[in-house]
């Protein structure tokens, strides 16, 4: 669903505080001692503690999200339900995005939620692989940042299928694993882009199903929602129970 739950949440808080501020302030002083509160008085000062808690922890701490899609298979898999740390790259005013409090900036390897650039009421998320001022260079499903490619060893998984090819990425320190389709390694957009001040290159660890930087551009900044760290849950599409088996970090 095309929702903004932060601007909803923000809403709902801004209102039930200006009722329960405007009744203290003024309709409280002009309405008899033994006269009945309101109706909308009533929810406000019951809905505002809670539902500011809520905002405060959702917009400044830790978000949960649900992963929808698989283009960040094998990393995480439909039905994941992972948290996302919001404070990671700094502290940033809700909705709008913009950093009031910097504490650090997304590096290379960081699994990173953010606005989709191209309809920011949906959130992405995706792998950052280049970093303002990186030259990012993507040709027959290998990528090179600053000249230098990032290097990969296939990895044998029981479970796939014949046309499935696995490999465990790495760049410098970080290492990841990485799926392919056989045969559609080629048919990924092949350029440069060098990355400009501000934003970030992402892309997602699924690449021949993946819709990302290749095909929309950059992430600028004040799209940032937060760096994910860990699935707490994963639940099947229909009516099947939670199961706690993927829990744990986020790599």
């Amino acid at each position: 669903m095309d929702l903004d739950f932060a601007l909803i949440l923000t809403v709902a808080v801004l209102v039930a505080g200006l009722v329960w501020a405007l009744d203290i302030l003024v309709l409280k002083r002009h309405r008899a001692a033994t006269a009945k509160e309101p109706v909308a008085v009533e929810y406000a000062k019951s809905f505002f503690p809670v539902l500011f808690v809520v905002w405060a922890l959702r917009s400044f701490l830790v978000e949960p999200f649900t992963i929808p899609s698989g283009s960040m298979l094998p990393t995480l898999q439909i039905g994941d339900y992972i948290l996302v740390n919001k404070f990671s790259y700094g502290l940033r005013l809700p909705v709008i995005g913009t950093e009031i409090v910097p504490i650090a900036k997304p590096e290379r390897g960081d699994i990173m939620v953010f606005k989709y650039p191209e309809q920011p009421r949906i959130n992405f998320i995706k792998r950052v692989v280049g970093v303002p001022g990186d030259r990012v260079v993507v040709k027959a499903g290998r990528v090179w940042v600053n000249g230098k490619e990032l290097s990969r060893e296939e990895v044998a998984l029981p479970d796939a299928e014949s046309w499935e090819i696995y490999f465990r990425e790495m760049d410098g320190a970080v290492s990841h694993m990485i799926r392919h389709e056989a045969g559609r390694e080629s048919m990924s957009p092949e350029r440069e882009w060098d990355v400009p001040a501000g934003s970030y290159f992402m892309l997602g660890d699924n690449r021949d199903n993946s819709r990302d930087s290749r095909f929309w551009g950059f992430v600028p900044d004040r799209y940032i929602v937060g760096k994910a760290f860990f699935i707490w849950m994963h639940k099947k599409p229909g009516w099947n129970l939670p199961e706690f088996g993927r829990n744990g970090k986020v790599i």
